[in-house]
């Protein structure tokens, strides 16, 4: 119901952007985030934003990183510049939406795209 786009191989310095579109029968979504699995490493928060505007984001990426949202298209974006070696990671989205006919939200879960910064 989410899928990830937006992954590859960049060179120290570049730039990316994700996107997570959600599809099917959605009545809202609420918070959208972005989370990362390095190599050997758990998975971390990397940012998140809010309904209402409000954004929260890893030390390591304040500064380079930017999330934003299209509530009309009910995708979220993560602009990645500066990249740097330590991000190299797979990069999940997860949204916690609403279905149609359901009175709860539930968290969901993107397939996950693969960023490489290597030169």
């Amino acid at each position: 119901q989410l899928q990830a786009s937006g992954g590859g191989l960049v060179q120290p310095g570049g730039s990316l952007r994700l996107s997570c579109a959600a599809s099917g029968s959605i009545a809202s979504i609420n918070t959208m985030r972005w989370y990362r699995q390095g190599p050997g490493k758990q998975r971390e928060l990397v940012a998140q934003l809010s309904t209402g505007g409000t954004t929260t984001y890893a030390d390591s990426v304040k500064g380079r990183f930017a999330i934003s949202r299209d509530n009309a298209k009910n995708t979220a974006f993560l602009q990645m510049n500066s990249l740097k070696p330590e991000d190299t990671a797979v990069y999940y989205c997860n949204f916690n939406l609403r279905e149609l006919l359901l009175k709860f939200e539930s968290s969901y879960w993107g397939q996950g795209t693969q960023v490489t910064v290597s030169s």
